[in-house]
């Protein structure tokens, strides 16, 4: 590929092209063509696996063409404790557990029990490796760019395409180069870098661009704190983020049980870095040596704070052994003062391999002495999984969390929490503070004697002395001998599962006269369009969890959530029933939004909702690119103003017919005609990223609907 490119490449442009499905004929061009690849492997997380798996078996097809994996980590709910809160989800799950073990094992899919851990530490101890290609089904799957892979999340239908062995499709990546100078030291940590990245990119600045790490300041940041960043640039938009090959990735290979593959890196290193000469797209340039700790918030993960006051903090940290470390290393200063947390304290182990080290390397006994309270393996509160006691609904707090996203309400269902990210050891101080008004590289603390002392930076072990302990084996291989014996139980009156209904074909014609069922104002992301925390439960389930379709977005005409006008009956409701109302009607409906539609997590639900739902098209400023490409792959259209300012025209009540669909083609924007209700109509352009094959998607009525005409 270099001589036909005849350039020096990047690190990313390395992996990426190195999985092309026709290296020889594929057009290249960053920002522009559609790359056509062949990952190595798909993982899933149990809330999304559950949809991606049914949409596997509606394929038909006997077993997956590649390597994948299904990891249970989402139906956890953090409330008293590891041990109970996991028996607690394994009793309440137990018939959506059973479904992906025996889809797993039906169709060659590898099963990680409840307990196992956090999806992405997981894929970092066992799959993750330089110069792989995986895609997840997790917006957070980037995460594995700390081992040198180029990691990806996406929507279930995506990875349905991948297991089903058809080129996976990705708009060719622009690249960002992050040059990191000097080196990381005292409270300083990888999780201020990417909050510095975000504060200077903003939720958006990397859509459609991998984010690239390289120079001399990479060094001096372990595998896990690479990882660490890599995971939070879902939080910049970035199609993923990668770190090149280096001895710290060597050592924590070789830790993790997988030295042959770090002697292989070795051998082909130069392939593994980005070439001397390489040209980013833009270049961002962060001295470590000038780096301070930092808290992003409240809201959104891109506001870049220095450390303030607030009156109250509930905290949380997570999740590997160097963090795990760090933050044991500052409560140990506490207590050997005579001092606990002032705040409510909570830390969830990344995975059962770590908590089991950090139980024997006595780690897990100071996090406890000092009031914090070991969540189980699994993602709680960082998703919305808390069943959250200290606060009432409404009741202002703050919480600081070491997670990534702070979307209002996404941690605890509170619109009132503020929620604030930092880094583990920052996140330990604070709780030992009670307040956020404490910066430990400057402000002193009082011991139980009255003296006053400073913490001292945080210094742990970046890998432990002793080899990892593997702890409970909690994993289910799928049987050698195949699965076309096996079956797999969906009962016709579950409420949390439900075997999936094609979609319909599309009619030929134009779309006409569709109804705006809400204009959405200002930030709508994934979780306003299909909220988490208690709607996780439905995830398998496409009828009931579409009873949470857009309850979370601000609708223009009133600033209201879910209370919109039904225009057949004049009255007003939640979404899903209006929508519901006016598919009963035979009446087709369309959503209009703002910019960055649809950012944050990659759940494919809030594109499969309004599809069947009756939804048509979703015409927005900018979409978010996951929830592009999910959109696309159900069969409804994602349109964007050619001007924004478009978006004034629309009123909540108007009529909307989409013309041109039968000369339907890429680069070629469709019209929309829009009648308001005194009789007037507004005419303008609406653009598309459609290729030819996902016009097909919209034609044949979903991308699966067309996957089944191609066998």
């Amino acid at each position: 590929l270099p001589f036909r490119l005849n350039r020096p490449l990047t690190l990313s442009e390395k992996i990426v092209y190195g999985h092309l499905d026709d290296p020889v004929g594929q057009d290249i061009a960053r920002g522009r063509t559609y790359l056509r690849l062949r990952p190595d492997r798909v993982a899933m997380q149990d809330a999304t696996a559950q949809m991606a798996m049914l949409q596997f078996i509606s394929s038909g097809l006997p077993k997956v063409a590649v390597p994948s994996t299904i990891h249970c980590d989402h139906l956890i709910e953090a409330q008293i404790g590891g041990a109970k809160d996991l028996a607690r989800a394994k009793d309440i799950n137990a018939e959506v557990y059973n479904f992906l073990a025996s889809a797993g094992a039906k169709y060659g899919v590898g099963f990680w029990k409840p307990g196992s851990g956090i999806i992405h530490q997981i894929i970092l101890e066992n799959y993750a490796y330089p110069g792989v290609l995986l895609i997840g089904t997790d917006s957070h799957t980037p995460n594995g760019g700390g081992l040198g892979s180029v990691c990806i999340g996406v929507g279930g239908a995506d990875a349905v395409d991948v297991m089903a062995g058809i080129p996976w499709e990705l708009k060719c990546p622009n690249v960002i180069g992050v040059k990191l100078t000097g080196k990381l030291s005292g409270w300083t940590s990888p999780k201020d870098v990417i909050l510095k990245v975000a504060g200077i990119l903003t939720v958006k600045g990397g859509t459609g661009a991998i984010v690239e790490y390289h120079g001399p300041g990479v060094d001096s940041i372990s595998c896990t704190g690479m990882a660490t960043i890599c995971n939070m640039g879902a939080e910049i938009g970035a199609t993923t983020s990668v770190f090149p090959y280096n001895h710290r990735m060597k050592t924590y290979l070789e830790k993790t049980g997988r030295g042959e593959i770090a002697a292989l890196a070795d051998e082909y290193a130069d392939l593994l870095v980005p070439d001397q000469g390489c040209q980013y797209d833009s270049v961002i340039e962060i001295n470590l040596d000038e780096l301070k700790p930092h808290i992003n918030g409240p809201f959104t993960p891109d506001l870049y704070s220095p450390l303030i006051s607030h009156h109250h903090a509930s905290l949380c940290t997570n999740s590997s052994y160097e963090d795990m470390g760090r933050s044991a290393s500052v409560a140990k200063q506490a207590l050997d003062k005579g001092l606990k947390c002032k705040a409510a304290f909570t830390i969830t182990p990344g995975s059962e391999q770590i908590r089991a080290t950090i139980e024997r390397d006595g780690y897990a006994k100071i996090l406890n002495d000092v009031g914090g309270m070991v969540l189980a393996n699994a993602c709680g509160p960082c998703i919305g999984q808390w069943d959250r006691r200290d606060v009432k609904k409404g009741e202002k707090n703050t919480i600081v969390t070491s997670y990534n996203r702070n979307f209002t309400a996404r941690n605890d269902a509170n619109p009132a929490t503020h929620a604030f990210v930092a880094s583990p050891e920052i996140v330990t101080a604070l709780a030992i503070a009670g307040t956020l008004d404490f910066n430990p590289e400057v402000d002193y603390l009082i011991a139980a004697n009255g003296e006053k002392f400073k913490l001292e930076p945080p210094n742990a072990d970046e890998l432990p002395k002793k080899d990892f302990d593997p702890g409970q084996d909690t994993y289910q291989h799928p049987p050698a001998e195949g699965g076309a014996k096996l079956k797999v139980e969906v009962s016709p009156t579950s409420t949390r599962l439900q075997l999936l209904d094609p979609f319909d074909k599309w009619n030929g014609g134009d779309l006409e006269d569709m109804q705006v069922l809400i204009k959405v104002k200002g930030k709508c992301t994934t979780d306003h369009i299909s909220a988490a925390g208690p709607w996780l439960k439905f995830r398998g389930h496409l009828d009931n969890i579409s009873n949470n379709m857009l309850i979370g977005a601000v609708n223009i005409e009133n600033d209201g959530i879910n209370k919109i006008k039904n225009q057949l009956t004049g009255e007003y409701g939640g979404v899903p029933d209006v929508a519901r109302h006016y598919k009963a009607n035979g009446l087709s409906w369309v959503v209009v939004g703002d910019d960055n539609y649809g950012e944050g997590s990659s759940r494919e639900h809030a594109a499969l909702e309004p599809r069947h739902l009756g939804g048509r098209a979703i015409i927005v400023k900018s979409f978010a690119r996951i929830h592009e490409t999910n959109l696309k792959k159900q069969g409804l259209l994602p349109l964007t103003f050619q001007d924004p300012a478009d978006y004034d025209k629309i009123r909540p009540d108007d009529k909307i017919s989409i013309k041109g669909l039968k000369t339907f083609a890429p680069g070629k924007p469709l019209l929309a005609v829009v009648k308001h209700s005194d009789g007037t109509k507004v005419e303008f352009q609406l653009n598309h990223t459609f290729n030819e094959t996902q016009i097909e998607w919209f034609q044949a009525g979903s991308a699966l609907n067309r996957m089944k005409e191609l066998q």
